[in-house]
């Protein structure tokens, strides 16, 4: 059952008083979800907007933002994703070149500078806990083309780790290609399924987007949450008491730090972990302190998500030999690396990974090229090396990021590092870092830099590390290499 198919269904079939979306104490129910697709799809049909139009949406981490995408997959129109997470003047830029006849979004995002002004002619919808409501007047006009997107789900906003977030069409197939691997189909005999999904991950990109979505569309309940913070987390584990849960690496280092008691995280068997690489030690130590084995997962917005994953049953086999690895693909996913010249490398090579999946943005028989450096071994598990288009061009000289990130974690006074190109007028780019410290530790970036002449090539050693309190990221808690180069050149300003 598609995923449009099945959100139809619900809104026309599940009881009005059924929970659905749990946020900050209060149930919200599918009479209440039912309730706002019905007065969207009144203003859009009064607007001249049916299947097929493209309707820009402000998402937040609340309910009736959740209720909106529900609404608009079962109406067969593309939902086009703008991030709240963003300061007025991005998110203003980010809705021109959006270029929506039609927006959606809370009265406090739209009322951020120069939002309403950067919508231009489109028609303001205010979103509100239990209702929707036109701004103003709605005047049915003719759509433009570039109001109609047919056969796309979502334009899904990548998490703009080194640049601007981009916005990618995700097609129907490729959604209900992506729920058909990880989501159990829901039965046809009920339309509810027991237990509770816990979801912190901003919905906005393609991971927190599947953590609301598709406990939903299998039937099941959510608990919402603005963003991951340690005691609400734990809270919920211990009233919901699921047997899954899924968190970024950053929030497993939280749950360590915090020395956790483990009742407090007893009915947890395994913990799914994606949106960016997750240290094999973290995942060591989640299971040496709790018996809860972390599944790290590979995917990336233009493939809907996971193409590759861990399973209970293969991290029991295999972790201890594949630590490390982003596991092997999904069902209906195919893997090859290959060289320069296009041809497939040998089992252990490393080369640029290339996927084939129904899942891909080129259809399922076309094998897409992707940005990662990997090797696949004897086994069929992925190992990503760090990205083709990371590497850093100082004077001629390659430099690789994660070269360089590695060595500096080497140091004991380095808890995570990251690593970015500098502008330079004379060598092009010249690779620059920052670090977060172990808790108690000191060092500062001169020691670091001298430690990095020791085990990196001259050309490799950064010219510049600063010392932060905590690393910039994304909402996906992505290290946002812009973030970074401008904390850099803050510092590099402040020392002229």
């Amino acid at each position: 059952m598609g995923v449009r198919e099945r959100f139809r269904e619900l809104l026309a079939r599940a009881p009005a008083d059924a929970e659905a979306i749990e946020f900050e104490g209060r149930w919200t129910t599918w009479g209440a979800i039912q309730s706002i697709a019905r007065g969207l799809d009144e203003i859009l049909l009064a607007r001249g907007l049916g299947a097929g139009a493209r309707v820009g949406l402000i998402i937040e981490n609340r309910p009736e933002h959740v209720a909106v995408i529900i609404a608009l997959l079962a109406a067969d129109r593309t939902v086009v994703s703008f991030s709240s997470l963003q300061p007025p003047a991005r998110l203003a830029a980010d809705l021109a070149r959006g270029d929506v006849s039609v927006l959606v979004g809370s009265p406090a995002q739209l009322a951020g500078d120069g939002v309403r002004v950067a919508a231009g002619s489109a028609l303001i919808v205010e979103l509100t806990s239990g209702a929707v409501a036109a701004a103003g007047p709605v005047e049915k006009s003719e759509p433009r083309p570039e109001d109609l997107a047919p056969g796309v789900a979502v334009e899904m906003l990548t998490s703009g780790t080194t640049g601007p977030p981009k916005r990618v069409p995700l097609r129907e197939l490729q959604v209900d290609t992506a729920l058909a691997t990880s989501v159990p189909v829901p039965r046809s005999d009920r339309l509810f399924r027991s237990g509770v999904t816990i979801v912190m991950t901003p919905i906005v990109h393609i991971g927190g987007f599947w953590g609301a979505i598709s406990p939903l569309y299998a039937g099941r309940r959510i608990a919402l949450f603005p963003k991951f913070e340690l005691d609400s987390w734990l809270d919920a584990v211990e009233r919901h008491r699921p047997a899954a849960a899924g968190i970024v690496p950053a929030a497993i280092r939280a749950i360590l730090a915090a020395d956790v008691p483990a009742d407090k995280l007893a009915s947890l068997k395994v913990i799914t972990s994606g949106t960016t690489f997750c240290p094999p030690e973290l995942i060591d130590a989640m299971f040496e302190r709790y018996g809860i084995r972390v599944l790290p997962t590979y995917g990336a917005t233009e493939f809907a998500g996971a193409v590759t994953l861990w399973t209970a049953r293969m991290h029991e086999k295999y972790w201890s030999t594949k630590s490390g690895s982003a596991g092997r693909p999904v069902p209906g996913v195919e893997l090859r690396v290959t060289g320069p010249d296009g041809a497939v490398l040998p089992v252990g090579e490393r080369g640029v990974l290339e996927v084939r999946s129904a899942q891909s943005p080129v259809g399922k028989e076309a094998w897409q090229r992707t940005s990662d450096l990997a090797s696949m071994d004897e086994d069929g598990f992925l190992w990503i090396h760090g990205r083709v288009d990371d590497a850093i061009i100082r004077g001629g000289f390659k430099v690789q990021p994660e070269t360089v990130k590695n060595a500096l974690e080497r140091h004991p006074a380095v808890h995570e590092a990251a690593v970015a190109p500098l502008p330079d007028d004379r060598l092009g780019f010249v690779p620059v870092a920052a670090v977060e410290l172990e808790p108690g530790a000191e060092a500062d970036g001169e020691e670091l830099r001298r430690f990095c002449r020791d085990v990196l090539l001259p050309y490799e050693v950064p010219t510049h590390v600063i010392v932060l309190d905590a690393l910039p990221r994304t909402p996906s808690q992505k290290v946002s290499r812009v973030e970074l180069l401008e904390l850099v050149e803050a510092r590099l300003r402040q020392a002229a």
